[in-house]
């Protein structure tokens, strides 16, 4: 058995590896032998093959590669410009106009890509050719495309909620449920603060006073039919208990072929290229998985969680003191380290005191994704803010972090909302399992 000091001095060197550039995979991996040769000894490294089986021998996930292939077919079938502007003949007479579409278009390809910085990138590439050439305020354009791509971790399928849901042995499909509605809701809050700050301010946007003919949006209203079809039939499929989530992301798959067929974008050149971004993403999220799985193996035998619990008593915490506290310590943890780091680097600590608290490990998967969503658009690390001015290509940086300045408020504000009325996240689990 540990102690909780010891605990700590081991929790502090593996976010100091990854502090100082280490891969958080072999972060995690090399806290981990390091803790088994301090405390056990050789032979139970023995023990890290069998480990290894166990994890990758998990059918579930299989989901992993497969919905990040899914995104990169979409990505690369031509079908986003298309839903993009559909969006914008339906949104762009909103107070803020095209800053609309930017929202609305994240929050659909976040729905079937489920990945951050894919749909930072797609949209980004899209939307700043659009924004040439109208009169709108730059960084609050490259804060909607910023914080808007954060939705892909949150509305499902997201890969960040398979993983936690891997490292927690929680219900992939009630994780996926409890996203929806959030999801929806920081949608329209993000739209919410968009048409204020217009309606303050009205040199923020452009005012968009023509738009296509009514027979000529409803005609193209078929754009948007893929990515929700695909969405529909994905969860349809989960839900309706037809498929495991494994099966229901072959589907998705599937489809996204046919789809690339049908737009004349199927290719062995296209192949080749998503199958190879599909590999590289998924052999470093299992590699992390892995070391994780590890990690929390040793973790377990030197009783952390015990002694993580028994000082939670001590203290006298109860839940909402706690998760205020998580707050606070996952803000300032998401200004040095990448989301996927600090989310699986913290759930052997983490997770244990949450179930000794009673928290619900759906709810918490729903509110440690806000927090990650967070990470990604806050300054020095945030990977959206990178990625959305590498699409850009000119100006300073500095303009994104006033641009995304906003949303942090509403990502805030939903987090209060989620802690005030936790049925937000667990009604519709609730409702369907």
């Amino acid at each position: 058995m540990i102690d909780l000091a010891g605990a700590l001095i081991g929790f502090v060197i593996m976010l100091g590896l990854m502090f100082i550039g280490l891969h958080v995979g072999i972060a995690m991996l090399a806290t981990g032998v390091l803790g088994a040769l301090v405390y056990f000894g050789p032979p139970v490294l023995l023990s890290f093959g069998t480990n290894l089986w166990a994890v990758m021998n998990d059918f579930l996930l299989t989901t992993i590669p497969l919905f990040v292939l899914l995104g990169e077919l979409l990505l690369r079938a031509g079908i986003t410009r298309n839903m993009y502007e559909s969006l914008t003949d339906w949104l762009s007479r909103l107070p803020g106009g095209l800053l609309h579409t930017n929202i609305g278009a994240c929050a659909m390809f976040s729905a079937v890509s489920g990945s951050s910085v894919a749909t930072a990138a797609t949209i980004g590439t899209v939307a700043l050719d659009e924004f040439k050439r109208r009169a709108y305020h730059e960084p609050l354009v490259l804060g909607t495309i910023a914080a808007g791509a954060t939705l892909g971790i949150l509305i499902p399928p997201s890969v960040n909620l398979i993983i936690y849901g891997a490292l927690t042995n929680t219900s992939i499909g009630q994780l996926f449920a409890a996203g929806i509605l959030p999801g929806l809701l920081l949608t329209l809050l993000f739209m919410a603060i968009i048409a204020a700050a217009v309606l303050w301010k009205p040199s923020l946007a452009e005012q968009v006073t023509e738009v296509p003919p009514r027979a000529e949006r409803l005609r193209r209203l078929r754009y948007l039919l893929p990515p929700l079809g695909i969405f529909v039939i994905v969860m349809g499929a989960i839900y309706g208990g037809w498929a495991t989530p494994t099966e229901a992301a072959a589907l998705g798959v599937v489809l996204a072929f046919a789809l690339a067929a049908a737009n004349r974008a199927l290719s062995f050149p296209m192949l080749h290229a998503a199958f190879i971004a599909t590999i590289k993403t998924s052999a470093m999220l299992l590699f992390i998985i892995t070391a994780a799985f590890f990690l929390n193996f040793i973790v377990g035998l030197l009783g952390v969680p015990q002694a993580m619990s028994r000082a939670v008593t001590e203290l006298g915490l109860d839940a909402t003191e706690m998760i205020l506290i998580l707050v606070l310590f996952y803000l300032v943890m998401g200004c040095f380290l990448e989301t996927l780091s600090m989310m699986v680097g913290t759930i052997p600590v983490v997770m244990p005191v949450i179930l000794h608290l009673g928290i619900d490990p759906v709810w918490f998967g729903i509110f440690l994704v806000i927090m990650m969503e967070l990470a990604l658009i806050t300054p020095p690390v945030g990977m959206n803010l990178y990625v959305v001015q590498g699409v850009r290509g000119h100006g300073e940086l500095a303009d994104v972090y006033r641009g995304i300045l906003p949303f942090v408020a509403a990502m805030l504000i939903m987090i209060g909302l989620i802690i005030v009325w936790p049925q937000i996240v667990m009604i519709i689990p609730e409702a369907l399992f």
